[in-house]
């Protein structure tokens, strides 16, 4: 563009000398020499105009000229303050935050992700991999249990575990449990009946091992173990039942309210939590998530298309049919933004003034015409062919008065 700019300025000027030379035997061409010369005057008073402003025209130290260059530290500040003043504010970014739908656009792109965005989740899986990989795994692996060991140490899980029994009685989700526990107890009779046969005839007397009375005993206990389990399954009302969740409500009762309960149970955990296999067993959960990220990240077309991608796209319908949820989200985005305004906006407008006054003369004059571009040189176009045109008016009018 500043090669066609240039090239109409020398057009007109060949044009002018072309005109002036044929304009005493041709009436006319005083008509294109007005127009050529008045349009190299525009051309060239914009030429120095867009010049002026990057730099001094032909080298020279014209006043007023090179105006970029001389107000760089200017330029700077007045940049940084429009980023503070117009972006960087919390009230501001609430603003602008509050009809900014992020969950509703997560949703839509994460239920049916657009086919331009291959692009970019494959750029976001590489920088997801590189950054796995890159980090120390002992360190990272060491934060990770540090910071879960860390975690379950401050937390009382004595209450927690009460409120989750006493929630899953009160909706009856023990039962399962309890037949359970019911079936597992027939196979232990099942799989022990030699066991107790034999500890009844090791306890029996002599004249009972003689008269095979240790034998009956036996099989009546073994009986009565069978019925009073089959009767407690089937009984949903069975006494022995109800003894069971009555011990079960006092559990999770003390769970809640019992000092001394509570304090078992924190040793408990304590000691848990000193054990070197618990530290092991969360390592290698670390690592086992860390191996899964890694395969995601190295290959988000095939994840995208197994569970994982259908728990995706199932997320991404859920956050376009719960108001609540999609709610809570733009509220917790708009909260972050607005944060990171107030806690690093001052940050970022330093950072942007320190940067932009650090650049020399010739990189910052670079970056801001390129970054303008053609319009540049459209500007000396169009004041070559505006001068032209003024130029024949007014020759026309001359001409005529």
């Amino acid at each position: 563009m500043r090669f066609i700019a240039t090239g109409l300025l020398v057009a007109m000027a060949l044009i002018y000398f072309a005109a002036r030379h044929y304009e005493p035997a041709y009436l006319p061409a005083g008509f294109v020499r007005a127009f050529a010369e008045a349009a190299m005057v525009g051309g060239l008073a914009d030429w120095f105009a867009v010049t002026a402003l990057f730099r001094h025209p032909l080298g020279l130290p014209i006043p007023h000229t090179a105006i970029i260059p001389r107000n760089k530290d200017r330029i700077a500040t007045a940049l940084a303050s429009f980023l503070r003043d117009n972006f960087l504010v919390p009230r501001v970014v609430a603003r602008r935050m509050q009809g900014v739908d992020v969950a509703g656009a997560a949703g839509r792109w994460l239920a049916q992700p657009p086919e331009s965005s291959g692009r970019l989740r494959r750029g976001a899986s590489r920088m997801a991999a590189s950054l796995l990989e890159s980090l120390d795994q002992e360190q990272l692996g060491g934060m990770i249990k540090g910071a879960v060991s860390t975690r379950l140490r401050q937390t009382d899980i004595a209450p927690l575990l009460g409120q989750a029994l006493g929630a899953a009685m009160a909706e009856g989700r023990h039962l399962p449990l309890m037949d359970s526990m019911l079936r597992w107890l027939a196979k232990v009779i099942d799989t022990n009946e030699a066991l107790i046969r034999k500890m009844v005839h090791d306890r029996a007397g002599t004249i009972m091992r003689w008269t095979g009375l240790d034998e009956t005993l036996a099989d009546k206990i073994i009986d009565g173990l069978y019925k009073l389990v089959a009767d407690v399954a089937e009984d949903p009302a069975h006494p022995l039942r109800a003894k069971v969740e009555e011990g079960i409500e006092k559990l999770a009762f003390d769970l809640q309210f019992d000092i001394p309960t509570r304090m078992k149970v924190e040793a408990f955990k304590a000691d848990l939590l000193d054990n070197p296999a618990l530290a092991r067993w969360i390592e290698g959960m670390w690592e086992q998530a860390r191996a899964a990220l890694l395969r995601v990240a190295r290959d988000p077309d095939a994840a995208l298309t197994g569970k994982f991608g259908d728990a995706l796209r199932q997320l991404g319908t859920t956050l376009q049919s719960d108001p609540r949820l999609a709610h809570m989200i733009n509220r917790f985005v708009r909260r972050a933004a607005v944060g990171t305004a107030a806690d690093y906006g001052d940050g970022i407008v330093r950072l942007v003034s320190d940067t932009v006054r650090s650049w020399d003369a010739h990189t910052l004059t670079g970056r801001l015409e390129n970054t303008v571009g053609q319009d540049l040189q459209y500007i000396r176009i169009n004041g070559t062919l505006v001068g032209g045109l003024v130029g024949l008016a007014i020759h026309t009018l001359h001409t005529l008065l």
